[in-house]
């Protein structure tokens, strides 16, 4: 018979299984370290400029931008960054 027509006739239930209760387990927290700003060092000539600005990052090139002065666009390509960067060098 079913639990439900025992208790209809007044027949005693059997009682109900003990659950215990199950903590879980703590969460970890983990130390977020963040990286250290990227060191750029400033080439002697014009052409070792070029080419160390088209070896850096987006990134990287809005770092260098913010050293010399100015906040680049990192929605523009990154030749449009270089050309700005060079502009501000010129100057």
């Amino acid at each position: 018979m079913s639990r439900f027509k025992d208790l209809l006739k007044g027949k005693t239930p059997a009682p109900a299984p003990k659950v215990e209760a199950v903590r879980a387990p703590e969460p970890v927290v983990e130390e977020v370290v963040e990286a250290p700003a990227p060191v750029l060092e400033v080439e002697e000539t014009e052409e070792e400029v070029k080419v160390a600005l088209e070896e850096l990052t987006k990134d990287e090139l809005e770092v260098y931008g913010r050293e010399l002065g100015v906040e680049l666009d990192k929605r523009h390509s990154k030749k449009a960054l270089i050309k700005e960067l060079e502009e501000l060098e010129g100057k």
